[in-house]
């Protein structure tokens, strides 16, 4: 276990839970639900939403089961920590947790009840099928972290397949030059 690569990973969920549900907070304080407030013209628009589903509003109506399967990866991640030492694999992980704790919040917390609650989500890109929340973009960074960890071969260690390869692969004979 590294002590650095555990400490990573709670300041980063820390932080990404703490910034999605300040960022919550501030949208419900100040819009109306379904109001659009332009940033960035239409580029990017703050437009205030309460989703029952899954990203893209998929599984509305099972909002319970989204929260069992959130916290099941909340578990998760929180029994593999101990094994990470890459804080590359700290970082995906952090956004992971920080995220999956985000939303699992607004499920467990908010309207219409316990277990039931709608995420918070606020944020429009031109052109984007879906309005979305910070932990979303935690998660889906998180995802993209994963994909490109996994293709390099790195593990949770920090070492990659080659090297792992090479630690098991005697070397082989000198040749007799026969």
């Amino acid at each position: 276990m590294s002590v650095r690569a555990l400490v990573l990973l709670g300041v980063v969920a820390a932080g990404i839970l703490a910034l999605d549900q300040l960022a919550k907070y501030l949208i419900v304080a100040n819009l109306e639900l379904g109001e659009v407030v332009p940033v960035l013209g239409e580029l990017l628009q703050f437009h205030f939403v309460k989703n029952s589903g899954a990203a893209f509003s998929l599984a509305s109506g099972f909002t319970w089961i989204l929260s069992i399967v959130a916290v099941g990866v909340i578990v998760a991640i929180i029994v593999f920590a101990r094994r990470i030492k890459s804080t590359a694999w700290a970082w995906m992980l952090g956004l992971l947790l920080g995220g999956a704790l985000g939303n699992v919040t607004d499920r467990l917390f908010r309207e219409p009840s316990f277990g039931m609650g709608h995420v918070i989500d606020f944020l429009q890109i031109w052109g984007f099928p879906a309005i979305f929340n910070i932990a979303d973009v935690a998660i889906c960074t998180a995802m993209g972290l994963f994909l490109l960890l996994t293709l390099r071969g790195v593990h949770l260690d920090g070492t990659k397949a080659s090297e792992t390869i090479e630690r098991i692969t005697p070397p082989s004979a000198p040749s007799t030059g026969e």
